[in-house]
């Protein structure tokens, strides 16, 4: 398998894997269960199911000093974006949060354009314009009620967070360190800073001895964490952060279908053209530098 055909497919599976937030951690706080208890049980589960894998099939943990630090404060910005995307949910539904979120690759783009020298286009732009458009179809989703601007700005700060992780990535040492581990260390540094959110362990949420409550907990660690987080990690480094991207249109529409089907979100035609205008922005942005003849290799170092 060619990295172009690996990057992609990895790409998918991680759009459509982080798509199923909802599904668990909305079952969750209807548990009474609080956010940054649902966080730290996603990211220790995942840390722990990933480290036992890793350590069965004789692959190492071990890090250098070098690679400790930046890997500390990737794990820090990711849980970030998990954080403010999670206290989202309680403002708006789920399935608008995630549709806003994807903006992150137009601000991969802007990041991209203003701290590495990559050229923006009338193109970035305006596609910038169409996705702001989008947001405000979005915040009127069923005509008469106006979403929460707290939820609006968490949603904003958590794609600000998921873009610099994602540029962080494949513009530091991290891009040296092998997927599996440095999933791992993100996942373990992520799941100590809500350890602590949680008064280490004082306020942390007791899971409760029931079949739901153990599966939910168990699936938001796998199904959104885990295999996202490992997947995205292989598809940056084998096509670059913004080719990767475009994939990533699957996670909004498979929480929209999540929301709509399984918590009985409303799906309105303004809520669908919203959407619907983020991911024409966001597929133009990132499918320009993938039409071109530049190779593959370096496509994301010449991005408009």
């Amino acid at each position: 398998m060619n990295s172009t055909l690996k990057g992609s497919a990895c790409g998918v599976i991680a759009a459509v894997a982080y798509g199923t937030n909802p599904l668990f951690s909305l079952n969750l706080y209807a548990q009474g269960m609080d956010v940054e208890s649902v966080l730290f049980y996603r990211f220790a589960i995942a840390a722990l199911v990933l480290g036992a894998a890793m350590l069965l099939s004789g692959r190492s943990l071990r890090v250098g000093r070098r690679e400790m630090g930046t890997l500390a404060l990737a794990g820090v910005v990711f849980a970030m974006s998990s954080q403010t995307l999670y206290q989202s949910f309680l403002y708006m539904d789920a399935g608008i949060a995630c549709s806003i979120l994807f903006i992150y690759p137009i601000l991969v783009a802007v990041i991209m354009a203003l701290f590495f020298h990559e050229r923006a286009s009338l193109l970035t732009y305006g596609c910038i314009g169409m996705a702001l458009a989008g947001i405000a179809m979005l915040y009127k989703g069923d005509g008469q009620t106006a979403l929460s601007a707290v939820g609006l700005s968490l949603v904003a700060l958590s794609s600000l967070c998921y873009a610099v992780y994602i540029v962080g990535v494949d513009h530091s040492v991290l891009r040296t360190v092998p997927s599996a581990r440095m999933t791992f260390w993100v996942l373990a540094a992520g799941a100590a800073l809500f350890f602590a959110l949680t008064g280490f362990g004082a306020n942390l949420h007791p899971l409760a001895p029931t079949a739901a409550c153990l599966g939910n907990v168990l699936g938001i660690g796998l199904v959104p964490t885990i295999i996202p987080i490992l997947f995205i990690n292989i598809a940056i480094k084998n096509v670059g952060p913004t080719y990767s991207a475009i994939i990533g249109a699957l996670e909004p529409v498979t929480a929209l279908v999540i929301g709509a089907v399984v918590f009985g979100e409303q799906v309105t035609g303004r809520i669908l053209l919203g959407a619907a205008m983020i991911l024409v922005a966001v597929t133009l942005i990132v499918a320009r530098p993938l039409l071109s003849r530049v190779p593959v290799a370096r496509r994301h170092k010449d991005m408009s």
